[in-house]
C-alpha cells in the first residue's frame, strides 16, 4: 500500500506494512485498490458463477451454513440466502467500535477479498472502498464474537451498511445507512452467491482490535521508559545498571535495545553527576535498576505480537477458499479453517502481559518516590506534609488500576465454548482477548501519567540542578499543562492531562529518534 502525495492510499493486497496500518488507525485518507488486483478478483468471481451454473453443491455457495451445510439451496434463493445470512448474523451488542478500529476492519477486509481467493465480484470490494472514502463507518457493536468461525456478528454489522440496512456513523454522528449511502451516491449491493459468507467470515475485527491494542502498547512502552528515566533522576538513582556490557552478556535483544534507550534518555544529567561521589547507596530497588530487563522483555513481546498481527492483516481468512490453476484453468473449492483466530488471541494475550507489566513497574516507582525513606524526597512529594496529602491517594489510584490489570491480563485464549450445535466446537475468544486491551491500556496510561507527575515533582525538588536534556524537555512539556504541586488541589484534572500525554505519544515526541527503530 503506497501513499501518494495527495494523501490517497493505493492498496496492494498482501503487502501492507505496520506503518501503513498505524496511519490508517490514526487518521482517514482516500483509498484506491491497485489495478493489478482486479483480474484475479474477476477470475475468482467467475469460478463461483461457474459452480452455480453447473449445479454442483459447494459449501457457502449453494448450501446452508455451519451445521446446516448439508442443506442444498435452490439457485433462485441464493441471493436471499446471502441476505438472510447477514440479517440473521447481525446480533452484536455493546459499544460501537471506534472509527480508527472500523477503518482497520474495512481496510483488512478489502485487502483480504482483493487477493482473489474469496469469489466475490469487484463490485463488492469497490462498494467497501466507496464507503471507506466517504467516511461512512458501519456501526459495529464490539461484543458478540468468539473469534471462530471468524468474527461473524461484527462483520455482519459491517456488511449491513453495504446493503443500506441499519446504522452508520458519519463525522461522528449516527444515521441510517440508507440515508448515508444515498447522500454519498453509493448504491446498496445485492449479494450474489458466496459473497455474504466471504464478507463475514474472517478475523478482521479481532485483528483490528488487536492492532489498536498494539499501537497503544507501543505508546505505553515509550512513555513508561521516559517516565521511568525521570523517576530514576528524581530518586537520585544510578545509571550504572544500564551499562551496555551488562546486557550484552545476557543477549536478550529487547533488553539490549532498552538499555541503550535508557542510557541516552538520562545522558548528561546534572542531577546524576551530583551524586556520583559519596553516595552511600550500593544498589537501587528493582523498579529502577531492572528497567531494561523488564521493559526489554515487554519490547520483545510487543515485537512478536506485531509480527503475528501484520501477517494476519495481510491474510485471507474466510472460508471456503477458491484456488485456481493458471495452466489448466481448473479451480478447486477448499473448506478450511483460516477463520480460527488463535494466532490473534495469543498475540493479544501476550500484549495484555506487556501492558500489565508496564503499569505494574510504573506503580512500584510511584510507591518508591512517595516514600521518603527510599527516595530522599519530601513525604508524598509535597511541602508541609500532614497539612497536605500530596500524592498519597494518587498512588492508591495507580495501585487499584495495576491490580485491575492483573485480572484483565488472564489469558482469554485458554477459554472456549462450543457453538453452532457443536460444529464449531473450539473457538479462540480472540475478539475479547483483543478488545480488553483498550481498557488495560487506559489503566496503564493513568498509572504512567501519575508516575510522570510524581517524577516531575521530584525533579523540581532538586532544583537548581537539572536532569538530562531529553528529560528536561519532557518536564517542560508537562509543566506547560500541569503546574508544580505546591499544595493540595483538585488533582484529577492533572492526572487526566498526564494520561492524555501518554496516550497521544507526547512524552516520547521530543526524543522520537530513540524509539524509531522499534516501529518497523
Amino acid at each position: 500500500m503506497k501513499q501518494k502525495p495527495n494523501n490517497a492510499w493505493t492498496l496492494k493486497p498482501g503487502k501492507m506494512t505496520l506503518s501503513e496500518l498505524r496511519a490508517v488507525w490514526a487518521a482517514p485518507g482516500p483509498l484506491t485498490l491497485a489495478a493489478e488486483a482486479y483480474p484475479v478478483i474477476e477470475a475468482s468471481a467467475a469460478t463461483v458463477q461457474a459452480i452455480v451454473a453447473k449445479g454442483d453443491a459447494a459449501y457457502g455457495i449453494n448450501t446452508g451454513f455451519g451445521i446446516l451445510a448439508k442443506t442444498r439451496i435452490p439457485d433462485e434463493k441464493l441471493e436471499q440466502l446471502q441476505r438472510n445470512l447477514i440479517l440473521s448474523h447481525s446480533v452484536g451488542t455493546g459499544e460501537l467500535l471506534s472509527d480508527g478500529v472500523t477503518r482497520l476492519v474495512m481496510l483488512m477486509k478489502i485487502g483480504s477479498l482483493a487477493r482473489g481467493y474469496s469469489g466475490v465480484r469487484p463490485l463488492i470490494i469497490d462498494t467497501l472502498i466507496a464507503l471507506y472514502n466517504a467516511g461512512i463507518m458501519p456501526a459495529i457493536p464490539a461484543k458478540g464474537s468468539v473469534g471462530a468461525s471468524g468474527d461473524l456478528a461484527p462483520l455482519s454489522h459491517m456488511t449491513l451498511a453495504m446493503l443500506g440496512v441499519g446504522e452508520v456513523r458519519v463525522h461522528g454522528e449516527l444515521m441510517q445507512a440508507a440515508d448515508a449511502l444515498k447522500a454519498a451516491g453509493i448504491a446498496p449491493v445485492v449479494l450474489a452467491a458466496k459473497e455474504g459468507l466471504a464478507l463475514i467470515n474472517g478475523t478482521q475485527v479481532s485483528n483490528a482490535l488487536a492492532l489498536h491494542g498494539l499501537f497503544m502498547t507501543e505508546r505505553l512502552l515509550e512513555a513508561g521508559m521516559v517516565a521511568g528515566s525521570l523517576s530514576l533522576d528524581a530518586a537520585k538513582g544510578s545509571d550504572a545498571p544500564f551499562d551496555a556490557r551488562v546486557h550484552e552478556v545476557r543477549g536478550q535483544p529487547g533488553q539490549i535495545a532498552a538499555a541503550s534507550i535508557y542510557r541516552q534518555l538520562v545522558s548528561n544529567s546534572a542531577i546524576r553527576a551530583s551524586h556520583l561521589e559519596g553516595d552511600e547507596r550500593v544498589q537501587d530497588p528493582y523498579s529502577l535498576r531492572c528497567q531494561p530487563q523488564v521493559m526489554g522483555a515487554c519490547m520483545d513481546v510487543i515485537a512478536n505480537a506485531a509480527r503475528t498481527l501484520l501477517i494476519e492483516a495481510n491474510a485471507v481468512t474466510d472460508n471456503p477458499l477458491i484456488f485456481s490453476d493458471a495452466d489448466s484453468g481448473l479451480a478447486q473449492i477448499v473448506s478450511g479453517g483460516n477463520f480460527h483466530a488463535e494466532p490473534v488471541a495469543f498475540a493479544a494475550d501476550s500484549l495484555a502481559l506487556a501492558i500489565a507489566e508496564i503499569g505494574g513497574l510504573s506503580e512500584r516507582r510511584i510507591a518508591l518516590l512517595i516514600d521518603a525513606t527510599l527516595s530522599g524526597l519530601p513525604p508524598f512529594l509535597v511541602r508541609d506534609p500532614g497539612v497536605n496529602s500530596g500524592f498519597m491517594i494518587a498512588h492508591v489510584t495507580a495501585a487499584a488500576l495495576a491490580s485491575e490489570n492483573k485480572s484483565l491480563a488472564h489469558p482469554a485464549s485458554v477459554d472456549s465454548l462450543p457453538t453452532s450445535a457443536n460444529q464449531e466446537d473450539h473457538v479462540s475468544m480472540a475478539t475479547f482477548a483483543a478488545r480488553r486491551l483498550d481498557d488495560m491500556a487506559h489503566n496503564t496510561a493513568v498509572i504512567v501519567g501519575i508516575e510522570l507527575l510524581a517524577a516531575a515533582q521530584g525533579i523540581d525538588f532538586h532544583r537548581p540542578l537539572k536532569t538530562s536534556p531529553h528529560l528536561e524537555h519532557v518536564h517542560s512539556q508537562l509543566r506547560q499543562k500541569v503546574p508544580f504541586f505546591d499544595a493540595d488541589r483538585f488533582f484529577a484534572p492533572d492526572i487526566e492531562a498526564a494520561k492524555q500525554m501518554v496516550l497521544k505519544g507526547e512524552l516520547s515526541a521530543s526524543c522520537k529518534s530513540l524509539f524509531t527503530p522499534l516501529h518497523p
